[in-house]
């Protein structure tokens, strides 16, 4: 017995050794995508930029990298059931895009950023649906105390200025802002929910990695293709000709959104999802984006309350831990949950989807 637990310590001691380097490039990849996040509202804040043109302009670039990289039209042909829902599923994505861009620009990048787990509402209507009976109640209690963190969100508890807590800030509120409307906080939850049916849709056509990626260089590109006529309206009848001379796309906000927020950010999450088997809507990855959230809050001298955010974030993390609770239980040696908290069995998957 004594050998067998020395093995097991050494085999789980090898394990933790071998995916700290991906748990590395993990962090630094959700830290990138934050600050990208950060640089991107306040870029749009500043400029007053279109959010459709600017994200249409970064989706170009982004589908031309994926596409060079991955070049779907090399390799085993593509049947039509699989390209066909990967150019509906980047009309969800150029959807999700405008609906995030716009939220973002009216809540703020840390609203933002955690509206985004509200994907996991898909897996609690999963499991009401599909799920064991005995879990559901379980599950629902988790979405409501997660749209309890939406809330005390919305009512603005994780900024200075609406905080009834202790606040970090060195320069004083001179302006009250309003609080989120329920429209702000319906843009981004809605935004959440399409990503998360963007992921499952991708899961449905292919489980196969390399597969996967090929389809995603598709997705992209009919984004940006589903966003070109909006952005074109925003342009030629929404705004000026001097919206076009005031688009300045060698800026950092324009470059990070490029590389890190959809470019590098989607390796990181593959890499993630296949190593550490650690998927989107998982506590760990929402306490990952939380603690980046927090650097960069402090670092852009925001308007943040340290208590109040951390409040909003607990009841947040409870309900996902809740809500995702059943794969947890589920999986033996290979998660039986994809991102989104939505789950299938053994037999539809054999290995974690990335």
């Amino acid at each position: 017995m004594h050998t067998n637990s020395r093995s097991d310590n050494r085999s789980s001691s090898t394990s933790a050794i071998r995916h700290t380097p991906f748990q590395i490039i993990h962090v630094l990849g959700v830290f990138m995508r934050t600050w990208s996040v950060y640089s991107l509202y306040h870029h749009l804040s500043l400029h007053g930029d279109s959010v459709i043109v600017f994200l249409f302009t970064s989706l170009v670039p982004a589908s031309f990298i994926f596409l060079s990289l991955q070049k779907p039209w090399k390799g085993r042909s593509l049947s039509n059931s699989q390209v066909v829902p990967s150019v509906v599923n980047g009309g969800i994505m150029a959807l999700y895009f405008v609906l995030w861009g716009k939220g973002l620009k009216a809540s703020g990048p840390s609203v933002a950023i955690l509206t985004e787990y509200s994907g996991v509402a898909l897996g609690v209507l999963s499991a009401v649906l599909f799920g064991r009976r005995g879990q559901i109640w379980k599950k629902v209690g988790g979405l409501v105390a997660m749209f309890v963190g939406f809330y005390f969100l919305s009512m603005g508890w994780a900024t200075r200025t609406f905080s009834p807590f202790y606040v970090i800030g060195l320069e004083p509120v001179s302006v009250m802002k309003e609080t989120l409307g329920a429209n702000e906080m319906l843009l981004l939850i809605a935004a959440g929910i399409l990503s998360a049916l963007r992921r499952v849709v991708a899961r449905r056509v292919s489980l196969k990695n390399q597969l996967k990626r090929r389809l995603h260089a598709i997705t992209v590109a009919s984004s940006a293709c589903f966003l070109f006529p909006l952005a074109i309206w925003e342009l030629l009848l929404g705004g000026s000709s001097s919206d076009i001379i005031k688009l300045q796309f060698p800026t950092w906000a324009y470059l990070s959104t490029v590389a890190f927020g959809i470019v590098f950010i989607y390796y990181v999450d593959n890499l993630a999802e296949e190593r550490l088997h650690l998927v989107f809507s998982s506590p760990k990855h929402l306490l990952v984006a939380g603690v980046c959230v927090i650097v960069m809050e402090i670092a852009y001298k925001m308007d943040f309350s340290l208590l109040g955010f951390l409040l909003c974030f607990s009841s947040l993390s409870f309900g996902i831990y809740e809500a995702t609770s059943l794969g947890r239980m589920r999986k033996d040696h290979v998660p039986q949950h994809i991102s989104d908290g939505m789950f299938h069995t053994e037999k539809d998957i054999s290995s974690l989807p990335s």
